[in-house]
């Protein structure tokens, strides 16, 4: 791979241990795909995990003298403050958190603690080229803004803030970018909760980059986010392309590079029905608690459940898993104190995958979210997953049909 003399003095030391180490693993990564020289960034988005490898190679990279020379927004560990305060995770578990959130400060990343950078605050221009980690941000930013990025890991997209550089190759290249997949969808799609069960069709669609036909415009914010979000639980995607709503796909053509699609799936309400059936807890039981956002809550879904539940009394604990900008602008109007009022809250920088949730260990919960359902299942939480509405009534009620 050809390098220019910055980056060279780069790998060389001249510019720090830090940058020395994140360099020679940009420039791996770039060998290992054949990558012909490194292009320069202008986003990063980290996936951080607040787990002992992510931490670990955070701090190596910090006490070797590494800072960031684009600032990367990061992903939810747990809000400290919260879950400390509810006597609800262990001092172990604090103290990591907040080791995690001392180094990642002190390497000078955005400390936004929201899995949905796209949608708020590290939005991208069409054509930008970014380093974004997390499972539904790489595909909303190939697929929805237009702007480049490969499915990077924590580790990498962190390299990639603190050199400014990636490897092109992959989705940064014109070529890898057309769609070899064309799915066509016959299933009712009448919601943003349809696209949770479309994406989580990965395993009939198969590898490649998808074009899907038959969807509804206009298509909302959520039910992209959704449909990336469980493409990459189901399989993994770095891209799709919706015919004649997502930018680079404005006809098949364009979509498919002018070539055939290499096969043609297609998508039904009884394919819908059945992966349901295969990875939600049967209904007609008892329900423990809610838990929303994951990916995280927009302000509109937080509003749905407010208007739905003001006036009432929750049958069990809801969680609604924001950013700090949705939950400042739920509070500002008024979402937040009719939540609460129901029994429900708000809690912003935080995942589903955190150990603060141990308490709910062995209890059944009730979501909209099949990625919601998948990561924390590892912790001992069992879901039950229907749409929006029906989990607002269910936790109004205590049980599901």
């Amino acid at each position: 791979m050809e390098l220019t003399k910055h980056e060279r003095e780069m790998l060389e030391g001249k510019h720090g241990e830090g940058v020395a180490i994140a360099m020679k693993i940009q420039v791996a990564i770039g060998d290992s795909f054949h990558a012909k020289r490194m292009v320069p960034i202008t986003r990063a988005h980290v996936a951080l995990s607040n787990q002992e490898a992510d931490l670990w190679f955070a701090e190596k990279l910090l006490k070797a003298g590494a800072r960031c020379k684009i600032p990367p927004t990061v992903n939810p560990g747990f809000n400290l403050n919260y879950f400390k305060s509810a006597g609800k995770v262990t001092e172990e578990y604090a103290n990591l958190m907040q080791r995690t959130h001392d180094t990642y400060k002190a390497l000078g990343a955005v400390l936004s603690y929201n899995c949905t950078p796209y949608i708020q605050t590290n939005v991208p221009f069409f054509g930008e080229v970014t380093a974004f980690s997390e499972s539904s941000a790489t595909p909303y930013v190939n697929s929805v803004w237009g702007a480049r990025s490969n499915r990077e890991a924590a580790q990498s997209a962190l390299c990639a803030a603190i050199t400014g550089v990636v490897p092109e190759y992959g989705l940064l290249l014109d070529e890898n970018r057309y769609g070899d997949i064309l799915v066509n969808v016959e299933a009712d799609i009448n919601s943003d909760f349809e696209y949770q069960l479309l994406g989580y069709m990965g395993k009939k669609i198969g590898t490649g980059i998808p074009v899907f036909t038959g969807l509804p415009a206009p298509i909302t914010p959520e039910a992209f986010m959704n449909l990336g979000a469980q493409l990459n639980t189901s399989g993994a995607y770095g891209m799709f392309h919706v015919l004649g709503v997502t930018p680079e796909a404005p006809s098949m053509e364009a979509a498919f590079g002018g070539k055939a699609p290499k096969r043609v799936v297609t998508i039904t309400n009884e394919d819908l029905q059945e992966i349901l059936s295969q990875i939600s807890e049967p209904g007609g039981q008892k329900i423990d608690f809610a838990m929303f956002g994951c990916p995280h809550f927009t302000l509109r879904q937080v509003q749905i459940i407010a208007e739905r539940v003001k006036g009432k009394k929750l049958s069990m604990e809801m969680w609604i898993l924001t950013s700090s900008h949705t939950k400042e602008m739920a509070d500002r109007m008024g979402f937040l104190e009719i939540i609460r009022e129901a029994g429900g809250d708000i809690v912003s920088d935080t995942c589903p995958d955190q150990p603060c949730w141990h308490y709910l260990s062995g209890k059944t919960g009730i979501t909209d979210s099949p990625k919601c359902a998948y990561y924390p299942k590892r912790r001992g939480l069992n879901f039950v997953i229907r749409d929006l509405e029906t989990c607002i009534d269910a936790a109004l009620k205590g049980e599901v049909d």
